[in-house]
């Protein structure tokens, strides 16, 4: 075996497998930077081989040997990305897709096929993963239930399990290894997108699918929408036949704009998190928070509730971006009973903790003092009365735990 293989086969720290995974032959080619590869099509002269390739894939989904076929099959520059974000999340593939939505839809399509229809999930959800599953959009029928409830739900047509932790907006966290043992045979698909594998890698504790909005900590720059699921093999090929016939795949440009950004993804969510964690601990002995969110697991997620007009401290903020998504290099901050979550029926939201004061926040790379010092000024002046604080509250001194479910 040459060096090269040995350095590209050799277990690698985290940080080491965000730099070079996707990326080890190049250096033999004698390139640096990733090439970009924007063909749609590509010619082949030898069409017996091809037709075979072809019939290869729509057999087992397996990526063809030898050059690409077509562009809806795959891309050499998306390949890249898909194989360092299996390297990251520990998992044999991953398969990217147009966006987060897309990738889970895709999911949906591929157990469904198999007669599955139905899911089990726990709230809360991101809001448009929960509008697709209760409006049964691809024909899935939902049983919500908590993780202790799991078991029960389950039905011979079972196809998933589906929980997110931290959670979107609550960063409410799940026990994964006592979910995926709840299961039993039914595949988990955990969200992971607000922890990345630099927090958590949820194959290691038996999800055998993970999902990840892409567009927010993979990409990390507010510049590039996608979504990825690594998995097993088995359940790869199937995506991407779905992905092949419904068409949801990933520009050649994003799949590069990603590959760059998990570069540096280790070094951007630890950074942010010490932030976040930081402004959590300042909001939970402010006077016009009435609760603070911020999950066990560390993260740049922060959520709260504020005593005051949740709609005045979005207008108010000059340093921070008022604005949907999350996991950019700024700070981001929304309502999500108005935008995120708005999709969501109002008791059910506010039975997953969703209240209407809640606000999510998006810690980025800036300075913590001058995130502080904004949202200082967003806040207002409260007065004593209408803060309501209670000396028990004044004396805990930090955030609690977001809440487990």
């Amino acid at each position: 075996m040459s060096g090269y293989d040995d350095a590209r086969t050799a277990a690698r720290a985290l940080a080491t497998e965000a730099v070079h995974a996707g990326r080890d032959d190049l250096a033999r080619q004698g390139l640096h930077a990733p090439p970009i590869d924007l063909s749609t099509t590509y010619p082949s002269y030898d069409s017996r081989a091809e037709a075979a390739r072809i019939d290869a894939f729509a057999a087992t989904g397996a990526e063809p040997d030898g050059p690409p076929v077509y562009g809806r099959l795959g891309n050499p520059t998306v390949a890249r990305f898909e194989t360092a974000l299996a390297k990251l999340e520990g998992t044999d593939a991953a398969v990217a897709f147009a966006s987060g939505m897309a990738a889970l839809s895709a999911v949906l399509l591929v157990r469904a096929s198999m007669g599955l229809r139905h899911v089990v999930a726990v709230r809360p959800l991101y809001g448009c993963s929960d509008h697709l599953l209760t409006a049964g959009l691809l024909g899935s029928e939902v049983t919500w239930t908590d993780p202790a409830g799991i078991a029960d739900a389950l039905r011979p047509d079972t196809g998933l399990v589906m929980v997110e932790t931290p959670a979107n907006p609550t960063l409410a966290e799940v026990d994964l290894r006592a979910v995926a043992h709840a299961c039993g045979s039914v595949p988990l698909l955990v969200d992971n997108t607000f922890a990345t594998p630099v927090l958590q890698r949820p194959a290691e504790h038996g999800a055998r699918l993970v999902l990840h909005s892409a567009t927010k900590y993979l990409g990390g720059h507010g510049d590039v929408m996608a979504g990825v699921v690594a998995c097993d093999e088995e359940l790869a090929g199937r995506l991407r036949q779905v992905r092949f016939a419904t068409g949801g795949v990933l520009h050649p440009l994003a799949g590069y704009l990603l590959l760059r950004g998990l570069a540096t993804l280790p070094v951007r969510v630890r950074a942010a998190s010490e932030s976040a964690a930081e402004l959590a601990r300042r909001l939970s002995v402010d006077p016009r928070v009435g609760r603070v969110y911020y999950p066990g697991i560390g993260g740049a997620m922060v959520a709260f509730e504020v005593k005051g007009d949740p709609h005045e401290v979005i207008a108010g903020v000059r340093l921070v971006t008022p604005a949907v998504s999350l996991g950019s290099v700024d700070t981001l901050i929304q309502h999500p009973a108005s935008i995120s979550h708005r999709i969501v029926d109002a008791d059910d939201r506010r039975g997953a903790g969703v209240s209407d004061r809640l606000l999510r926040m998006s810690v980025g790379l800036e300075d913590v003092d001058d995130l502080w010092a904004d949202l200082d000024q967003a806040l207002g002046a409260v007065s004593a009365r209408a803060a309501g604080r209670s000396a028990d509250e004044g004396a805990a001194g930090r955030p609690e735990p977001a809440a487990a479910h």
